[in-house]
């Protein structure tokens, strides 16, 4: 990992040769190179700041490098990162800490960047070495661990596409000569019959290419159905905020989405939140809910938020500072356009939020990935909460 560390015999250089082939394999796709230009037979002398430049040198033609400031940073976090046990858990730990508040250490997270390529291929043999109570102690570096790794493989570019062909054997036109016994020519026939029989019930018994791909399409659509890409998630400020009529347990609000109109919401916080402690309050909401009337009074959104196990605490989630009015909320990995209207039907909504959940540092998430948006991700005082 250090350089003090790969001089330490050939396991140190076994270390550093995969680390640097695992770099220069995974950059030659990102930066748009031929990674057979580069002296391979001695890529494991190579530390990371000398390999990272002559790679650099090397795609210079390619893909422009954004945000290299950033990126130097990390790789020098990398070139740093120390090989003695007590060490490496302290920077493990500073790192754990820094991701979470971040999905990714570069970029929007889609494709991973120079620098979590960098970091993660130096950090994986330490990583994969861990104790299962070790790996609990640094959740969001295992986290990101698993989500480059698995968007590392989702951008693999070099994989065998050729398909099979099938080939047939050439076709016996030649007639037999000679006389032909009659009962051996029945026999022939007959026996020619069953395969023929034979080989169409197997055809028909085998599902079809078009049958498997309308089953896999069927599937990829159920899953979609379900995922949080679904909603349209925004960021709002809560401009007014009064007491519902007719319901003790509800509050109407009008949020501002910074497209200069109001949006009226009906929430269930009458018992854990007073109209003043929401006046000009930052929300995070779904805005693609169907429209629809509670207790009489028109609701167009549904303000996320918080919970402790009892319900006793409940509270709207709080978009980080600078978070612009009206901006969707991502999610690192996954892709998708929103729906432009829920179908209550098909209670989406239901099967969505029992992955929504804040982690022990209070960070929104779905499934373990932030809540994030332009200035960071959204978050709450209450730790470990269902949200709804």
């Amino acid at each position: 990992m250090t350089a003090a560390m790969e001089s330490k015999g050939s396991g140190g250089v076994d270390i550093a040769s995969n680390r640097n082939k695992a770099i220069l394999h995974a950059l030659s796709k990102r930066l748009s190179f031929d990674r057979k230009k580069f002296p391979s037979e001695s890529i494991g002398g190579y530390d990371i700041m000398s390999l990272i430049s002559n790679i650099l040198q090397l795609s210079a033609s390619g893909v422009p490098l954004q945000n290299p400031d950033e990126i130097m940073k990390w790789v020098t976090f990398a070139s740093d990162f120390p090989s003695e046990a007590d060490a490496c858990h302290a920077t493990l730990k500073g790192l754990n800490e820094d991701l979470a508040q971040r999905a990714v250490l570069l970029g929007d997270g889609l494709k991973p960047s120079v620098a979590d390529i960098v970091v993660f291929s130096t950090l994986h043999h330490f990583v994969s070495q861990l104790t299962a109570s070790d790996m609990q102690k640094f959740s969001n570096v295992m986290r990101w661990m698993d989500y480059i790794q698995c968007s590392k493989k989702a951008d693999k570019t070099d994989a065998d596409l050729t398909s099979k062909k099938v080939t047939q054997g050439p076709k016996n036109v030649d007639k037999p000569e000679g006389n032909i016994d009659p009962k051996k020519g029945a026999a022939e026939k007959k026996a020619s019959g069953d395969d023929k029989a034979a080989e169409t019930s197997t055809k028909n018994n085998k599902p079809t290419e078009e049958k498997k791909k309308a089953s896999e399409k069927a599937s990829a659509e159920k899953e979609t159905e379900c995922s949080i890409t679904i909603l349209n998630i925004q960021v709002g400020v809560i401009r007014k905020a009064w007491k519902h009529p007719s319901a003790d347990s509800l509050l109407v609000e009008e949020i501002d989405l910074g497209d200069g109109n109001l949006r009226q919401v009906v929430s269930g916080l009458a018992k854990f939140c007073s109209p003043d402690d929401l006046l000009n309050r930052r929300v995070v909401l779904i805005t693609n809910v169907k429209p629809g009337k509670l207790r009489d009074v028109m609701s167009a959104g549904l303000v996320l938020c918080a919970s402790n196990q009892d319900h006793t605490v409940v509270e709207p989630l709080i978009p980080p500072e600078g978070a612009k009015l009206g901006e969707c909320v991502s999610f690192s990995g996954y892709e998708g356009k929103p729906e432009d209207i829920l179908n209550p039907k098909k209670k989406q909504l239901e099967k969505i939020t029992p992955h929504l959940y804040t982690d022990d540092k209070g960070v929104a998430t779905y499934k373990g990935t932030p809540f994030m948006t332009s200035a960071g991700p959204c978050a709450s005082s209450i730790s470990n909460a269902s949200i709804k």
